[in-house]
């Protein structure tokens, strides 16, 4: 898909994965919908890019629809949907201070998992209504999984089973949409840096980096973007689940 001229809707664009993401697709000729809960820096990003802000919650439906509402008031229904958005914690089934939280499960489920079904839903409704492009095509949809899915580590029981929910619902979409000419895919990312792993002492992400094979550093957000920008001008991937993990495939030590 040619992306000049074309609306697109970034979930957790303010920062992260999803800002890397929102500026590339500006930068060929996108227009932007920057959705996100910290509308500051939503704002900041918007108008950096050229695209608008929009406040998003993307676990609430009426939140969800809202932001495609408004999203469309500015740029026209999106052909291009990436979703970014997404939570973690970090416990243990059987902790110190007892059974992980019930709240906290639900919670990460409800952000990561839910909240990605809940904005392709919206989206992709709007999509189908669109008129074809060159070749059938209507629309594509990025998600964001994690390595999480495949080789989640202790502590990350709520976040790989939404992650892992992801990348489960990924073909099956794909192949319902099929028939509008709506592409679904998912990117797997492994270690990225990102502002949950910034946080973190430089030491802790030089060791982070450590268990990848090569090369030896955590992802960077711009990676990502390239991948999914290639996605979204490949007309013939679809329904695949990409990992970008530099081959990391255990547990860092």
């Amino acid at each position: 898909m040619q992306l000049k001229g074309q609306a697109a809707i970034v979930t957790g664009g303010a920062s992260g994965l999803g800002a890397a993401t929102a500026r590339k697709l500006a930068a060929q000729g996108a227009k932007v919908a920057v959705c996100d809960l910290n509308t500051k820096l939503a704002e900041e990003l918007a108008k950096e890019i050229g695209g608008v802000a929009v406040a998003c919650d993307v676990s609430d439906a009426a939140s969800g629809e809202a932001a495609i509402v408004a999203a469309a008031k500015a740029h026209g229904p999106a052909r291009v949907l990436v979703n970014c958005a997404g939570i973690g914690v970090a416990k243990r089934v059987i902790g110190r201070e007892g059974p992980h939280g019930l709240a906290d499960f639900n919670k990460v489920i409800s952000v990561n998992l839910i909240g990605t079904f809940n904005m392709l839903r919206l989206a992709t409704t709007e999509m189908s209504k669109l008129e074809p492009l060159a070749g059938g095509e209507r629309g594509v949809v990025i998600n964001t999984a994690s390595v999480a899915a495949y080789d989640g580590q202790i502590g990350q029981a709520a976040y790989s089973a939404s992650k892992g929910g992801i990348v489960g619902m990924t073909l099956p979409i794909a192949r319902e949409l099929a028939q509008f000419g709506i592409r679904v895919l998912t990117i797997a990312p492994g270690l990225f840096l990102t502002p949950l792993l910034g946080a973190l002492p430089q030491a802790a992400q030089d060791s982070l980096a450590s268990a990848i094979p090569f090369p030896h550093r955590l992802g960077s957000p711009d990676e990502y973007a390239s991948l999914a920008m290639h996605m979204i001008d490949n007309p013939y991937l679809n329904g695949e689940v990409v990992r970008l993990d530099a081959s990391l495939r255990m547990a860092p030590k």
